[in-house]
């Protein structure tokens, strides 16, 4: 379902054999699509524990339990205001100022 998918719905027929009858309609039912909000956010590591070596590759992985999108992701090192990286990896060669906590929104 998307949120363009709200309203007013009913159905209709006939008996295709009697067709002296006229349509017969359903009662309308309201359906109500709403956004679901965010929650269950994991951040995870590739080594686990984010224990790499100067020169290694550190991929870092955020997911969303639930919640209704679009979905995006900023990626942040504490102390920086710019975003290293959108989506749901960042990719880092690391080098020596790559030491720090890292964060997903």
């Amino acid at each position: 379902l998307q949120l363009n998918h709200s309203g007013r719905y009913h159905c209709a027929g006939w008996v295709s054999n009697l067709w002296s009858q006229p349509w017969q309609t359903s009662p309308e039912v309201t359906v109500r699509v709403r956004r679901v909000p965010i929650s269950g956010v994991s951040l995870w590591a590739q080594p686990p524990g984010g224990q790499v070596a100067l020169g290694d590759r550190l991929v870092l992985s955020c997911a969303v339990a639930v919640g209704t999108g679009p979905l995006s992701f900023s990626w942040h090192r504490r102390g920086l205001v710019t975003p290293l990286g959108t989506g749901p990896h960042l990719d880092l060669h690391v080098g020596n100022k790559d030491n720090g906590h890292y964060q997903c929104r």
